[in-house]
């Protein structure tokens, strides 16, 4: 078990009192469950204390067992919708230490990093540990003694059968004012917690909870996440490439601060260009369904959804059915007498938000450039929203709040963000509304330049020559339409790992397969502005069984077929191994075999 020294008294002193009180929890928790597992340790104290012994940095809040049926809360009363234990499972809950120290109720003040964790008991335990990511600035409830955090874990140990857990990574908060210090400077400590600690300590401390519990090791270990669970994921890859054997790392938040600075653009654009005033939906949805009628035709069909944004170039300021009527385009006069119209102006910024952050808010011609360049060229900083793609999580009435947090603390102004945002020296204030194009501009370079006080967030490091060697394997699909995190990003880094690793493809793709999904969104099977759209998506599970056949049976994926979701009229097409293209060869382009992959 790894072990590390206390960062000096002061810290020390404040994990001697959180453990006196947790040790109270602990003991009344062991009195009362000496039933416990069977076949092995019991769900009590003997066991965490087998597992961390006098690591001073670890302190158990909370063991309690739930028998198959009972209601997954800790305090309360549970409700109809209260999700209940699919098998009899054990519930520890523990903080890692340092953390770091501060006036008590501020953000920045973490008595360390919190970690869930469920494990099965020892018969149905199927010797695998599968850890859960996060998403956002993650944050929860994960060292309350009274709440659970995410009972999507509970549901893996108790159906699936393996240990698993997540991390809060090192604060409660759920927003990023925990990653400034009260006096506006960067709090280093959670940004290192945040970035990296907190996902090793959760490898390394669920591993030691089941060889403590079953009196052996785990034979395999998986980590799954996405967004943040998928910037996670690509973490220790690249940091930690002996903590699991297989990962998932879906529509990952890579290149985090450059991708989330860019989330802030459309609306610079709506200040900058359209006076403070957001396109409506209607109007977002009328440009967004018009690139899919121009852009989304398969086979003598139109499918719903584009199937290869990269190809599409539709410019509304050339479409005289969305400019309302009397309004002159780029050779041509709009028709549209609806209230969804829009004019020069608006179109243009739909442009804008489409090609993606400039610095001088400027967007070419998309004939010319439509902003998918394997490397942002120009003055283009980073990639938009594809063609067709619903864009109200980033271009709605209001920012999108992780934005405004990133872009205050590179500037270590916290006045910059949402009132949500809580600081001692001020909250937020929206001041993100005056921020100049190169303004922002400004602040993405920042963002880079801080990567060493920020714990190299970006998460970029294209040498995964370790993980390699070590012989891990890993899946990421990206949605095509993913409404917060543009996929060119995950492309442009997947790309620079090839050249990293000797421009051989065949040599990354032996043990890191990507796939991009057509119509998906952040997570979602749609993400486009065509709410009809239906496109084949990713199952729950499915990825997950490809990963653990290749771990463990050495059953490489290929070619993957998608259906639709359950009880959407029935479609299908595949997904292929970046960086081939799934064609249409001929039939019904809503048929898998209608396709094949080159």
């Amino acid at each position: 078990m790894l072990k590390l020294s206390l960062r000096g008294s002061r810290h020390a002193g404040r994990l001697l009192a959180i453990g006196a009180a947790a040790t109270m929890v602990v003991c009344g928790a062991s009195d009362a469950l000496a039933a416990g597992a069977r076949g092995g340790m019991q769900c009590d104290s003997r066991m965490t204390q087998r597992a961390f012994g006098r690591d001073d940095l670890v302190t158990v809040l909370l063991i309690r067992e739930f028998k198959k049926g009972d209601a997954l809360i800790l305090s309360g009363t549970p409700t109809a919708n209260t999700p209940t234990a699919q098998n009899d499972i054990c519930l520890v809950k523990l903080v890692v230490g340092p953390g770091n120290p501060g006036p008590a109720g501020a953000p920045s003040t973490s008595p360390g990093i919190g970690i869930e964790a469920w494990l099965p008991t020892p018969e149905n335990w199927n010797k695998r540990v599968h850890n859960l990511g996060g998403g956002g600035w993650q944050g929860g409830s994960h060292t309350s003694t009274t709440a659970i955090a995410n009972t999507a874990t509970a549901a893996v140990a108790g159906v699936e059968g393996a240990v698993s857990s997540q991390t809060d990574t090192g604060h409660s908060i759920g927003n990023g004012s925990f990653a400034m210090n009260p006096d506006g400077t960067i709090n280093q400590a959670l940004w290192n917690d945040f970035s990296d600690r907190s996902l090793h300590e959760q490898a390394e401390r669920s591993k030691a909870l089941a060889k403590a519990y079953y009196g052996e090791p785990p034979r395999y270990s998986y980590w799954e996440g996405g967004s943040t669970g998928g910037r996670q994921g690509l973490k220790l890859i690249q940091a930690h490439p002996r903590d699991y054997d297989g990962l998932i790392a879906n529509y990952p938040a890579i290149n985090w601060s450059k991708f989330i600075t860019a989330e802030l653009y459309p609306q610079i654009v709506y200040q900058r260009d359209l006076g403070g005033v957001p396109l409506t939906s209607a109007q977002q949805s009328s440009m967004g369904n018009a690139a899919i009628a121009v852009c989304g035709n398969v086979g003598g069909q139109n499918l719903g959804y584009i199937l290869d944004p990269t190809t599409c170039t539709y410019d509304p300021r050339k479409d005289p059915n969305v400019l309302c009527s009397g309004v002159a385009g780029i050779g041509v006069t709009g028709t549209n007498a609806t209230t969804a119209c829009v004019n020069l102006a608006q179109a243009t910024a739909m442009n804008k938000i489409w090609y993606g952050q400039t610095d001088d808010g400027s967007a070419p011609d998309p004939t010319v450039d439509n902003g998918f360049a394997l490397e942002p060229t120009g003055l283009q900083r980073w990639y938009g929203l594809s063609r067709g793609t619903n864009p109200s999580g980033l271009a709605g009435n209001s920012p999108f709040p992780i934005a405004t947090d990133q872009v205050a603390l590179e500037l270590q102004n916290p006045r910059i963000a949402t009132p949500s945002f809580i600081n001692a020296t001020s909250n937020g204030m929206n001041e993100w509304m005056s921020l100049s194009y190169l303004q922002l501009s400004s602040a993405f370079y920042t963002g880079i330049a801080l990567q060493p006080e920020f714990a190299n967030i970006n998460t970029d490091d294209p040498n995964l020559s370790m993980f390699e060697r070590v012989g891990g394997k890993a899946i990421t699909w990206h949605g095509l339409n993913d409404t917060l995190i543009p996929f060119p990003g995950t492309i442009n880094y997947y790309n620079k790992v090839i050249h990293q690793m000797g421009g051989s493809l065949p040599r990354v793709q032996n043990f890191w397969k990507l796939y991009l999904v057509s119509g998906a969104g952040h997570g979602t099977a749609n993400g486009t502005s065509n709410p009809n759209a239906n496109p084949p998506a990713v199952a729950a599970g499915q990825l997950y069984a490809l990963l653990t056949a290749w771990v463990e049976n050495g059953v490489a994926p290929g070619r993957i077929d998608l259906q639709t979701p359950a009880g959407m009229p029935a479609k299908s097409r595949p997904i292929c191994v970046y960086p081939q293209k799934a064609r249409y060869v001929s039939g019904d382009p809503n048929v898998s075999a209608s396709w094949t992959c080159s």
